[in-house]
Formats: structure tokens, sequence, C-alpha cells
């Protein structure tokens, strides 16, 4: 199955844009609710973006969040390329974030209309 093609024009961008803000709110709500602090929204880096950072216990995740309109996008959302970005992106965040003993890692968390949130936990393995 082909990938979707991506938006072209400004208004299809700035569509994309409120789509993935009204998505990161959400999935810092998602998270509150399962007992998640969420410590930073859209965070820049020279290498990348993380668009949320959050807490629970001894655990920070860096998280990627995607937003589509049909949950079978959203198989297509994320691939390798954009997770190395945000692990490097993490990666210099850390000392930011994350204490001595604290356990880190790259999350996904995948959102679409009428369905539940898809968590990807420690999505990125890579070097």
């Amino acid at each position: 199955m082909p990938r979707p093609p991506r938006p072209r024009t400004a208004a299809h961008r700035q569509e994309a844009e409120q789509a993935g803000r009204r998505g990161e709110r959400l999935a810092g709500w998602w998270l509150r609710l399962k007992g998640w602090q969420v410590l930073d929204r859209r965070v820049r880096t020279p290498a990348g973006e993380v668009d949320l950072v959050a807490r629970k216990g001894r655990l920070v995740a860096f998280i990627e969040v995607k937003t589509r309109a049909a949950a079978a996008d959203l198989d297509w959302a994320i691939d390798e390329r954009r997770l190395a970005r945000v692990a490097a992106a993490a990666e210099l965040l850390m000392p930011r974030y994350a204490g001595p003993g604290d356990d880190i890692r790259v999350d996904v968390l995948l959102l679409a209309p009428g369905c539940r949130p898809r968590h990807i936990e420690n999505a990125w393995i890579g070097g």
C-alpha cells in the first residue's frame, strides 16, 4: 500500500499544524490520566524537536506525537528518520530533564479521531 500524499498547499500545511497542536494537547491529557507528569512541550534543539517530555517515577520519555485524520494512516505516521531526529534531540535534552538513575526512552503516541491513543513505548532502539 503506497504512503498517502503529503499536504502541498499552505492552507493544508496550516491545517496540519493546527491538528498536530490539538493532538499534542490531547496526548498531554491522556498521559496525565495514565499517571505521567508532562514536563515540557514542543522543545526545539539544533538536532530537532521533541513534542512532549514526560516523567513517570524514575522514567523520562521523549515523546513524538502523530495525529492523523484516519486510523489507517497511523501506520505511515512515523519512520526511522523521524525517530532518529527525536532521539538526537532527546540526547541533547537529557541533562535538562533527567537526573542520575533515571531511565530514558523515546516513545511515540499515535492519535486518530474515534480511536484510543496508541502509545508505542521505547520506539527508538537504534544508536
